[in-house]
């Protein structure tokens, strides 16, 4: 509430400055007040249409894009309310000086159009800038009543001392005013930084700088005075993140020291401008350094995966060489083929690469022949469906089959996963059977050849080991980017517009140093002798 009070009370207290001093100028001048309120009213409508309007779009769109919204009205009410502080720091003691010699050059043109326009655009600007700054407070606040109840007594209050102003019944050292509410108004900045971070965290924008670093809910608990101050007020969580603690300082510091540097302690013009090479020649390096000591990330090496079967028993590995890949069961060695390999989602790990391919296994050995009994201990111990014992007594010439899929999934080069589902299958024909019937078998031959249908799969707890490597590789590589290429472009991005500022007052200050051009003497007329 204290937070949006201040703010509708200086938004509105600029736009009533203005608005008085062009009325006491033109009631001087004996113009009618009439067309400057009607274009005060209407701007003060636009404004509200305006705060309205962003408010529908912003409901009317998906949680992801809400919190998208947010963050940009938040960027934009930084914006303003920066731009703001630093304007009326300048120009609040000349503000009355500079209106009325506008307004006197309007007058003598004959109009008083141009003073109705410059209220009507003051009203406006200062009435969108309270809408995008409010709704951006609205969101960060924890009681959106308590908010637009502080904004509304904020703009009444400013109402009311314009109007003392231009009756001549309220005296304001305008200076004064407008400083120390600068000062809540940087706090109240930077805590809008700060929850416009988050919320641009939660947009799914910025991922990076979310390791929480410190712990203030002792100094701001849960519904007491503090906690509604530091967190309802100035925007500061219980728990604020490294980006927010980063960008809370980021923004503070620069402006506390531009605003609050002391006057006796300020460089020159030509110290300013030196400055400022400096500070862009500081940014500049800061970019290249943090470029240079943020390197890639890397996973870590997860070795051979460990292949049990059905049963949860070891039976062999999986190991990834280069651009080859080798099962081993056993005393036997497959290749695994990495040729044609297809982006999917799998274990949690949104971008594995997964390689399928037939398995064709050799069946010799198996036996051309099995009689009724063998062909019962082969199928589990139960007569096959279809075969009549007193009809089919056998014995039964086969053709045996063996298949199956094997799929491997890989993430950055490591084994995510692997599953071998393979078919052991066999056509009897002969024996009294009226015709050939295909079963699929799993039991074990009168020699004790096992021969079984059944699954491989790579070990669960690899699967989850090499998940959790994956994710903390996508989040190393998130908080490398942003460290080691978005920040350092952030920086190198400020030191070429404190350049740009730099060269723009060194040629100023050049153009004043330099003396007046010498007017060149007339060329004598040639006289014909």
């Amino acid at each position: 509430m204290l937070a949006t009070f201040i703010i509708g009370l200086r938004e509105g207290l600029e736009a009533a400055l203005i608005v008085g001093i062009i009325a006491a100028f033109l009631r001087r001048n004996g113009r009618s007040l009439t067309p400057m309120l009607i274009g005060v009213g209407a701007a003060v409508l636009l404004s509200l249409a305006v705060g309205i309007g962003l408010k529908l779009v912003e409901q009317s769109l998906p949680q992801a894009a809400q919190e998208g919204m947010e963050a940009i009205i938040g960027v934009v009410a930084i914006v303003f309310v920066t731009g703001m502080i630093l304007w009326m720091t300048t120009n609040a003691r000349g503000l009355k000086r500079d209106l009325e010699a506008h307004a006197t050059e309007a007058l003598g043109e004959g109009t008083s159009r141009a003073l109705v326009l410059m209220a009507f655009l003051a009203v406006l600007k200062e009435g969108f800038e309270t809408s995008v700054f409010l709704l951006a407070t609205f969101s960060a606040s924890t009681n959106a009543g308590l908010a637009a109840t502080g904004a509304a007594l904020g703009i009444l209050t400013s109402v009311v001392i314009g109007y003392g102003l231009f009756t001549g019944g309220m005296k304001l050292n305008l200076g004064k005013f407008f400083s120390y509410t600068s000062g809540f108004l940087l706090l109240v900045a930077a805590g809008l930084v700060v929850s416009t971070l988050g919320t641009m965290h939660e947009a799914g924008w910025l991922n990076a700088g979310q390791q929480r670093v410190l712990d203030l809910s002792w100094l701001a608990p849960t519904g007491s005075v503090q906690g509604a101050l530091f967190t309802g007020v100035l925007g500061i969580p219980p728990y604020p993140v490294l980006i927010q603690v980063v960008g809370w300082f980021a923004y503070l510091i620069p402006m506390c020291a531009y605003l609050y540097w002391p006057k006796k302690l300020r460089p020159d013009a030509r110290g300013a401008v030196r400055l400022r090479y400096a500070v862009a020649g500081a940014l500049g390096v800061g970019a290249v350094v943090m470029v240079a000591a943020v390197g890639p990330a890397t996973m870590q090496s997860l070795g051979a995966a460990t292949v049990v079967d059905a049963q949860g028993s070891q039976v062999g590995t999986i190991a990834v060489a280069g651009s080859t890949a080798t099962l081993t069961v056993g005393s036997q060695a497959n290749p695994v083929d990495l040729t044609q390999g297809q982006s999917v989602a799998h274990a949690t790990v949104p971008d594995a690469v997964q390689y399928t391919m037939p398995v064709q296994a050799a069946t010799a050995g198996l036996p051309a022949q099995l009689t009724l009994d063998e062909l019962v201990q082969l199928n589990g111990g139960r007569l096959p469906v279809g075969v009549n014992p007193d009809v089919a007594k056998g014995p039964f010439t086969t053709t045996w089959t063996h298949a199956g899929d094997r799929t491997l999934w890989l993430t950055n080069g490591e084994v995510l996963d692997f599953n071998q589902t393979s078919t052991i299958a066999v056509t009897i024909a002969g024996g009294g059977l009226p015709n050939p019937r295909t079963l699929t078998v799993a039991g074990t031959l009168p020699d004790g050849t096992a021969v079984a249908s059944g699954s491989l799969t790579a070990d669960p707890t690899h699967v989850t080991r090499a998940a959790s490597a994956a994710t903390q590789l996508r989040v190393d590589q998130q908080e490398r980017t942003f460290w080691g290429r978005v920040f350092p472009g952030v920086l190198l991005l400020t030191a070429l517009l404190t350049l740009f500022t730099a060269v723009r007052a060194q040629r100023r200050l050049t153009s004043v140093a330099e003396p007046a051009a010498t007017p060149v003497p007339a060329t004598r007329r040639n006289l014909n002798v």
